[in-house]
Formats: structure tokens, sequence, C-alpha cells
């Protein structure tokens, strides 16, 4: 497998290229040296000290040229025992570099304590704290809740909503919630306010119609009562109708009130306690349940709801939206400044860690091993060379030098001798 060379690896190469040439260049300059003292002068006294340098200074130059090029290549490309180790050895390496890892890296001590040196909660709640931060959290849920609408299947969806609402529904006992509603609404007196303004609209209602009533009560009236005896009837019984409407309607504490907060309170401990009207609700629930229209109405619940959370996602000012960022920046604030709850998520960040290293720790560090594995051996080589190389190359300046200083050191020993 090719691997594609980075912009860093090109300038490292470029370094490698520089370090080589300085190491080649002192090579070459030692055996300059070597061949001018060789063929100019007769190897005696200062001179022979010169040769015995660079003699000494070719030979460790050589030397290490040699144990760094076999490290990644054959030198000279002759297949020499024991040479191009890297290429040779890339798997064992990689197996090797793997259980190192293992062994020594992917640890629970170790993994842990750099979990716990990381400060997750915190540094996750900074971050989810700054409004910015929210509301680029919130444009992204926005876009997967945009793509995941295009991907889902929207009949089979609409059934599964129907038929999850219908079941839940008929499975619903009505009666008792009934009830609470029925005790709220007492309790919150909106029973009286609904009661006023039903008051209200029947007086409108009568006062609207007085003619089809008046003409009712024509048409009921025995033909030998005269005509002027029904209209002051009429005039007498729909004004004390609609002045009695009126009493009750402005009187909060008229008795017509209490009976009817009476009345609706009764009926919700019916609801509680009577089987019999419990039953009744039930059946005229299930017989709504049933009827077309109802139905339909909740094959359209799928729809209606997933346009209202697909058009609330994209409406950047929507409340959607707005209520997305800020539960974000709660949970930030409650992560970045609730001890107690960032010892809990620590603690569980331990025991993730724990586990996953105990049971994933091999299989994790196999990834290395497959990798290397699946690597050209000479690719291996110069990318392994790219990263080291350079450094090895003061392997070989260090023996040209050295070389050098040992050489005149045991030259100057035996001549002293």
């Amino acid at each position: 497998m090719t691997i594609p060379m980075p912009m860093p690896a090109r300038e490292r190469l470029r370094a490698l290229r520089r370090m080589k040439a300085i190491a080649a260049g002192l090579l070459v300059a030692a055996a300059i040296v070597y061949v001018l003292c060789r063929t100019l002068t007769d190897g005696h006294g200062v001179w022979g000290y010169v040769q015995a340098a660079a003699e000494a200074s070719m030979v460790g130059g050589l030397a290490d040229w040699f144990a760094v090029t076999a490290l990644f290549r054959h030198p000279l490309g002759l297949p020499i025992p024991h040479t191009a180790i890297i290429p040779r050895k890339k798997d064992e390496i990689g197996e090797g570099l793997a259980g190192f890892v293992s062994e020594h890296f992917l640890t629970p001590s170790i993994v842990g304590e750099r979990v716990a040196a990381a400060r997750v909660p915190q540094r996750l709640g900074e971050w989810l704290a700054d409004p910015d931060h929210a509301r680029q959290v919130a444009d992204e849920l926005a876009g997967a809740v945009g793509g995941m609408a295009s991907i889902l299947h929207d009949d089979e969806l609409r059934n599964a909503v129907a038929s999850f609402a219908d079941k839940r529904l008929r499975e619903l006992q009505v009666s008792p919630h009934l009830a609470r509603l029925l005790d709220a609404v007492c309790d919150s007196g909106q029973h009286q306010a609904a009661l006023t303004a039903a008051l209200k609209g029947l007086m409108r209602f009568l006062d609207e119609n007085r003619a089809v009533f008046r003409k009712r009560l024509a048409d009921e009236s025995p033909e030998w009562v005269p005509e002027w005896v029904d209209d002051r009837v009429f005039a007498r019984g729909f004004t004390a109708l609609q002045s009695f409407l009126a009493d009750v309607a402005q009187d909060e504490s008229h008795e017509l009130r209490k009976t009817f907060d009476t009345q609706l309170r009764a009926f919700a401990e019916r609801l509680r306690s009577d089987p019999a009207q419990a039953e009744k609700i039930e059946r005229a629930k299930l017989q709504l349940l049933d009827r077309p229209d109802v139905r339909e109405w909740l094959n359209t619940l799928w729809t209606n709801l997933k346009k209202l959370i697909v058009d609330g996602a994209a409406d950047p000012n929507s409340d959607l939206r707005r209520s997305v960022q800020s539960l974000t920046i709660r949970a930030g604030q409650a992560l970045r400044d609730d001890a107690e709850l960032g010892a809990k998520i620590d603690d569980l960040l331990q025991r993730i860690t724990t586990y996953v290293v105990t049971h994933y720790a091999d299989d994790i560090a196999q990834v290395i091993s497959a990798t290397v594995e699946r690597w050209d051996a000479e690719e291996t080589s110069r990318r392994l060379e790219l990263q080291v190389g350079r450094d090895l190359q003061f392997i070989r300046i260090n023996g040209t030098v050295v070389g050098s200083l040992a050489g005149l050191a045991i030259y100057a020993i035996s001549q002293l001798l």
C-alpha cells in the first residue's frame, strides 16, 4: 500500500538529504585528505598524524554509513546478510510495537490517569456554556435532523406512529385523568369563567334570534288569543329570561354558580369511584377512536410532527433552536460548576475506560500491527527513514569525527611506544 506524502514529510525529506550530504561530505573530505597524504607526503612527522586521523575517519564513517543504511535497505544494493532490517522485519516490528503499546501504554492505571487529568466534564462544560458554541451545537443538530428526515420512510413511520397512538389511547383509562382535569379546572375557577362566557353567549344568541322565538310563540299560540297578548307574554318572558341570565353572569356568588360547581365536582368524584360512569366514558372513547375521521387524524400525527420538528430545526430563530441552545448552555454550566455531577461523570468515564482497556487493549493495539502489515515494505522503510533518518545521520558524522580522533590517538600512542 503506497502512503501519500504530506507537506511535513517533504520538509523532512529535504532535511534528511541535507544531513546525508553533510555526512557524506565529511567522509569525502577524510578520503581526500588521506589520498593527499599518501600521494604528496612521506607519512612521517605531522603528516603521519594527519594521515592516521584521515584513515580512521574513513573507517568510522564507512562503518556507521553501513550500519545506518543496513537498517533501511541493502547497502549498495548487495544482499548482505542482516541488512535491510526494517523491510525484512516489518511485520515483526509492527507486532512488537503493538505489544509494547499494549503492555506499557494501554493499561487501566495509565489511561485512567490521563482521563482524570483531562478534566473532561469541566472542559466540556466550559465549551458548551459558551453561547457561540451552544449555537454551533444547535446548528449541527439542526443539520442532523434535516438529514435524518430526508432518509426516513414516511409511510412506515406514519403507520407506526398512528398504531402506537391508537394503542396507547385505547389502553389509557380516561376517567381518572378527566377527573383530575375537572378538579384542576374547579380549583382554578376556570369553570366559572367558562360558565360566564357561556351565559353571555346564550344572551347574545337569544337576542339575535328574538324574532325567531317570537314567531314560534305565534305558531304555537291558539288562534283565538289576540296577537297583542302574545306580544306582551313573549316580551315579559323573554325579558325575564335575559334578566335571569344576566344576574347569573354578573353575580359570582349566585346560587346557580354554586350548584354548577357542586355538580361538576360530584361528576369528577363519580368518574373516580363509579365503575358504571367510567365504563360509559370508556365506551364513548372507543366509539370516538373508531370514527374514520379520528383514524385519519391519527394517520397525520407523524406528518405534522415531522414538519413541526424539521421546520423548527431549519429556522435559526425558532423556539426549538432557542430551546436547544438554552438547554446546551444549562448543561454546560452544570458540567462546569457542579462538582458532584463532574465527579459522577469522571467516575463513569473511569469505569468505561477501565472496561475498554481491560477487554479490548489487545484489539486496539492490533490496529498498529495490522496497519503496518498492510504497508508496502519499501514504503514503510522510506517513511521510517524520513522520521528518524536525519538524526541517524549524526551517527555517521560522529563516527567520522570520533574515528579520526581515535585514529589520531592510536597513532600518537604507537609513536610514543
